[in-house]
């Protein structure tokens, strides 16, 4: 693994692979080597942190990303004392790791770093852009909302939402997807920018974060038809242009005896699973809300740690987040301080709504917002009904759609029941082939 390479004197390009909740760098070894194979000889010196790894993904994301930043600007120093030039940087996260890399991105923009070295591809596998809060109604989504944003410690609040980071008034995600922010700054210097999100059965980020999206045409599989690209030994990525339509409407045909005998087959095969899943499931919820209140005291401690400033630091990654906003801030301050012959007073700012305490003015989602070719087509302008998303999430959507613009590739992995793993081979086997070509197709397009 490239964690435990020494340095290269001739890599030119390095890659910063970066792992998600719960996880450690060998989730991202099919990556690594896929990527390490196709491109040998190329000058790519491939690095994956770990200093983010298994449970200290719950300490927060800006936390995780301070940590890895920290050591890639300490693996450019190492990099360059052993003769090796980095040119180009490319960075790519799965799942939690992709929102970690958002950050990370920002603040190596904000220290310079892609001044003298040129920021080339950025890709995210399973990321939840969006957060993962069930964009659902009804009493089981309000539950599961409620406890997952309580049960992953910081950066389960972040991801469900429902954090004020830094008293802005405003989640991080939300800062993250700012257009005035270093995040977005950043992440528009990257010459290639792309999202890869499973269709279907991923259970941790389903498709509507993942792909930035404000509906989710997978839902009912019965009633689409998906365009897969050609030339894949699977048909697994779809077609970013045009990946899905509506089935036109036929004439429903009864099911022959031999569908009948397979699916009853089918449920049988299911009882199993179902009844060893609601004999267990008593016995580990308590198991899990214990360990989720020990990894959050522990997480606790940890962050107090980090906050010290002893293992990293903090003054160089605690900096202005949004840009313009914070130019504005300082001109205004340098102009009441100068002018001290007379009473100012600040602008009456405009009424707000109720419970938004943000000074940062937030983007607005649009009455009838663009959909893209993923939420339309010719035949039916509107085909998916939008999603029940939050405002912040809409904002989302509008701006990284307008300011960062990620190639979106849906990832069609039929054949396992969690594809969240399978789309990055987190554990060689057969049943995760599919994923294979989702890695195949990545480093195929991968610019050294």
């Amino acid at each position: 693994m490239a964690t435990d390479s020494a340095p290269d004197a001739n890599a030119h390009h390095l890659v910063i692979l970066i792992h998600g909740l719960w996880g450690n760098p060998i989730h991202l070894k099919h990556l690594h080597d896929t990527l390490a194979k196709q491109h040998a000889g190329e000058g790519l010196y491939i690095y994956l942190p770990a200093s983010n790894k298994d449970n200290f993904t719950y300490d927060g994301i800006e936390v995780g990303a301070e940590r890895i930043t920290h050591d890639v600007e300490a693996k450019l120093k190492e990099l360059e004392a052993a003769g090796s030039k980095i040119e180009k940087i490319s960075i790519a996260g799965y799942s939690l790791g992709g929102l970690v890399a958002r950050y990370v991105v920002g603040l190596l923009y904000q220290a310079g770093v892609f001044d003298d070295i040129q920021p080339m591809n950025f890709t995210t596998f399973a990321t939840p852009h969006l957060g993962v809060r069930t964009p659902r109604n009804g009493y089981r989504a309000r539950t599961w909302n409620f406890l997952g944003s309580r049960t992953l410690s910081t950066s389960g609040q972040q991801m469900f939402l429902v954090d004020d980071f830094r008293g802005t008034g405003r989640p991080l995600l939300a800062l993250l997807a700012d257009a005035n922010s270093i995040f977005v700054r950043g992440l528009g210097l990257f010459k290639h920018r792309s999202v890869y999100a499973n269709t279907i059965n991923d259970r941790s980020v389903p498709y509507y974060t993942s792909a930035v999206s404000r509906v989710d045409p997978f839902v009912d599989l019965d009633a689409i038809d998906v365009h897969p690209l050609p030339n894949q030994h699977q048909p697994v990525i779809l077609d970013p242009a045009n990946p899905v339509e509506p089935r036109r409407e036929q004439e429903e045909q009864p099911l022959t005896w031999a569908e009948r005998y397979i699916m009853t087959q089918r449920t049988r095969a299911s009882l199993p699973f179902y009844a060893l899943l609601f004999t267990l499931l008593p016995i580990a919820v308590p198991l899990f809300m214990v360990n989720a209140g020990y990894q959050t005291y522990k997480s606790a401690q940890r962050v107090k740690l980090h906050e010290a400033g002893d293992l990293v630091d903090l003054k160089r990654y605690r900096i202005p987040l949004l840009e313009e906003s914070q130019a504005v801030q300082d001109r205004m301050v340098e102009r009441l301080a100068g002018d001290s012959s007379q009473e100012s007073y600040l602008p009456t700012p405009p009424p707000e709504r109720a419970g938004s305490a943000s000074p940062v003015s937030r983007a607005q989602p649009t009455k009838t917002p663009h959909l893209t070719s993923t939420e339309k087509n010719e035949d039916s302008p509107a085909a998916w009904p939008t999603l029940a998303l939050t405002d912040d999430q809409f904002a989302m959507i509008d701006s990284l759609d307008a300011h960062v613009g990620f190639t979106k590739y849906a990832c069609h992995i039929q054949k396992v029941r969690h594809t969240h793993a399978a789309i990055v081979m987190r554990v060689d086997k057969e049943s995760y082939g599919e994923g294979r070509q989702v890695s195949r197709h990545w480093v195929e397009g991968f610019e050294v």
